[in-house]
This record gives structure tokens, C-alpha cells and sequence, in this order.
């Protein structure tokens, strides 16, 4: 075959259709149905928020008007703008505790020549292995008995601790295995002769970890801060154990208000807060969907 011939021949290649092999046609069929059931409860919320009781107890899935006051009226059951407040200081809170304690811990796991480093990096992978409902008690008992704090004498006694307080909502959950465990991996994947050259030239450990590595994993972050913003957003269970005030609940507490009698639960009012509730997450996702995406993609296998 001449030279000249050689780029028709690869027109002629990269024209040729694409055939779709039986097990890509299988791979597509199931991530539409999976699609389709993911949506679904999203669709069903959005429409449900915006009909009537009555239309509810027909079920339809489609409203016969557009009820906007819905959302007015959800608004004011209750006092959802200290809902929402609450939710972000919370998420807002934990995030950084958790990006400051894991990053450390991780970065000590990875660069540092520990004593028992191992032993250590097998206890956080263990920890993952244990369900959060497991240490629920244990760990309310641990925030009740905290000294000098609600009350406590020296000995933790006397008082209720850190429940029903920022402190209780915040440091116990701010510092996750899973999150130590990732900030070790993209730590793990950066070379050695950065905080080598670093060391030359008299830089101090906390400098190297601050200045030349953390620098270099903000896809990690993003991806920590993510996954954190998200559960703390969504929390129900331990705000649920701690708080005894409507100043001190978030918003996933706020929502239980419209089915505290299961008889008469008012579904659009539920639905309406509960869209309202879900659009941080979706537009938190959308602006760090890039980010999320490459530091998930790219966590580090090493060591």
C-alpha cells in the first residue's frame, strides 16, 4: 500500500460503524433500568410536592395543578430556616474537623516513619468493617460523660456532657476511618523526593505536609469533603439521640414534624421540605462533580 492510499484507507476505517456486541447492548440495558430506578423516588417526590391531599389519596401520578404554596406552607409549619441553619453549621463544621484531622492522620500513615505505622493502617481498615449503629451507644455514653462540659464535674459526672450542643454534633463524627484512610492513599501516590528536597532545604514536617503535599491532593479533598458534607446534611440518627431543642436540630429532624402521627401524614407538606432539602446535595454535586469524579477515579493503590 502506497503513502497515498494510506489516509483513505484510515477515513475509510474510522467511517466504518461501530458494532454494538451483545454484552454493550446488555451493559446499556442495565444502566437504564438502573437509571430509571434511581430517578424514579426523585420524579415521584418533585410531583408529590405539588398536589393536594386528595389527589395523594387517588394516587395520580400527576398533579392537576401546580400547588407552589406547598413549599410556602412547609415552610412555615415549622422553623425550618433554623433547620437549615443548623444543617449547614453542622456540615460546615464536620467537614473541616474531618479535613484537618484526616489529612494529618493520613499523611502520618504515609510519609512518616511511624513505630507500628502498619498495625495502625490495619486498625483503620478494620474500623471500616464496623457499622456506625454498633458504637452508638457506646459513643453517647462517651459524649454524656465528657468533663467540665453540660455540667460534668473532673469525673464526667453531674451532667449531660456535650448532648444537646454543637460539641456532640460536630466532634463525634468529624473524623472518619474511610476519609483517613483515602488522604492516606493520594498521600501514599505523591514520590518521596518532594518532601525529601524539601527536608534540604530546611523545611519543617508540618511545612512539608502544608505547603508542598496537601497542595497536590485537592482532588482527595474535594472528594472527602463531599462524601462528609453529604452525611452530615442527611444525619438523623445520632442529632436524633443528642438534641432535645429545636435550636440545636437539623433539618432531617425538622421534616419528621409532618409524620409525627402516622395516620395523617401530610404528604405534600413532606415532600416539598424534603425537595427543598435534597437541592444543596444536587447543586454541591454539579460544581464538584469534576473534582469528585477524578479523586475517586485516581485513589491510589499503593502500599
Amino acid at each position: 500500500m502506497t503513502s497515498a492510499t494510506l489516509p483513505a484507507a484510515t477515513a475509510a476505517t474510522a467511517a466504518k460503524p461501530s458494532v454494538l456486541r451483545p454484552g454493550r447492548i446488555l451493559l446499556y440495558v442495565v444502566l437504564t433500568v438502573g437509571a430509571i430506578l434511581m430517578i424514579t423516588p426523585f420524579v415521584w417526590m418533585l410531583l408529590t410536592a405539588f398536589k393536594s391531599n386528595l389527589e395523594i389519596a387517588k394516587f395520580s401520578w400527576l398533579p392537576s395543578e401546580l400547588r407552589w404554596r406547598n413549599f410556602v406552607e412547609a415552610m412555615q409549619t415549622a422553623p425550618f430556616l433554623t433547620y437549615f441553619r443548623n444543617s449547614l453549621f453542622i456540615a460546615v463544621g464536620e467537614t473541616l474537623f474531618t479535613l484537618a484531622v484526616c489529612t494529618t492522620a493520613g499523611y502520618a500513615l504515609a510519609k512518616l516513619p511511624l513505630r507500628g505505622g502498619k498495625a495502625l493502617l490495619n486498625y483503620f481498615i478494620v474500623l471500616l468493617l464496623v457499622p456506625f449503629q454498633i458504637i452508638l451507644v457506646p459513643l453517647f455514653l462517651i459524649v454524656k460523660s465528657i468533663p467540665l462540659f453540660g455540667g460534668n464535674n473532673i469525673l464526667g459526672q453531674g451532667g449531660i456532657g456535650w448532648l444537646n450542643s454543637w460539641w456532640g454534633l460536630i466532634i463525634p463524627l468529624g473524623a472518619a476511618p474511610l476519609f483517613t484512610f483515602l488522604a492516606r492513599q493520594f498521600y501514599v501516590s505523591l514520590p518521596d523526593q518532594l518532601a525529601q528536597a524539601a527536608r534540604v532545604d530546611g523545611l519543617g514536617e508540618f511545612g512539608i505536609f502544608w505547603r508542598i503535599m496537601t497542595p497536590l491532593i485537592k482532588p482527595a479533598l474535594i472528594t472527602i469533603a463531599v462524601f462528609q458534607i453529604e452525611a452530615a446534611w442527611n444525619g438523623f440518627l445520632w442529632p436524633l439521640m443528642i438534641t432535645t431543642s429545636d435550636d440545636m436540630r437539623p433539618l432531617q429532624l425538622g421534616l419528621a414534624i409532618f409524620s409525627q402521627n402516622p395516620a395523617e401524614i401530610q404528604w405534600p407538606y413532606l415532600m416539598a421540605g424534603t425537595a427543598l432539602a435534597t437541592l444543596p446535595m444536587i447543586v454541591l454535586f454539579v460544581f464538584a462533580q469534576k473534582r469528585f469524579v477524578e479523586g475517586m477515579a485516581n485513589v491510589g493503590i499503593k502500599g
